[in-house]
C-alpha cells in the first residue's frame, strides 16, 4: 500500500492564479544494499555476505558502463541510460561538449515494474 497526502501547489506560470490540491506519495522509509543482501540471501542458499557483495559489484559495474555511455538494462528493473542538459548554439557547427550544463540519469521501467505501478493500491493520510 502507497501512503499518499495531499499538497497544496500554486502554478508556476501564474503566481496569480489559486492553488490546486494534489497527491503526493511518502516515503515509508528506506531499503538499503545490506537489507536487500538479507532479504535475497533468505530467498535462496546464498549468504547474506555474498548477496551483498554481488550487490556492490552490480552497483559499481552499473556505474562503470554508465561512465562509458551504454545503456544498463536491469532486467525487469528496466534502464538506466545518461542525458545531458546543454546550452543552444546558433547553428550545427558551433556546438561542442562545452555547451554541457549537466548530467542527468534517464530511467525507463520495465514491463513488470509498470504492471506493478498500474495495480498499487493508495492510503490516503491527513486531510
Amino acid at each position: 500500500m502507497v501512503v499518499i497526502k495531499t499538497v497544496e501547489r500554486k502554478n508556476p506560470q501564474d503566481l496569480l492564479a489559486p492553488p490546486k490540491y494534489y497527491t503526493q506519495a511518502v516515503s515509508d522509509g528506506f531499503v538499503d544494499l545490506e537489507r536487500l543482501a538479507y532479504l535475497v540471501s533468505n530467498q535462496c542458499t546464498v549468504r547474506e555476505a555474498d548477496c551483498l557483495a554481488v550487490l556492490n559489484a552490480l552497483q559499481h559495474n552499473v556505474m562503470d558502463e554508465l561512465s562509458q555511455g551504454r545503456t544498463v538494462q536491469l532486467g525487469s528493473l528496466g534502464n538506466f541510460q545518461v542525458g545531458v542538459r546543454s546550452e543552444g548554439a546558433e547553428d550545427a557547427t558551433s556546438v561542442s561538449s562545452s555547451l554541457v550544463k549537466s548530467a542527468h540519469i534517464n530511467y525507463r521501467p520495465g514491463k513488470r515494474l509498470k504492471k506493478m505501478l498500474d495495480a498499487l493500491d493508495y492510503k490516503l493520510i491527513g486531510g
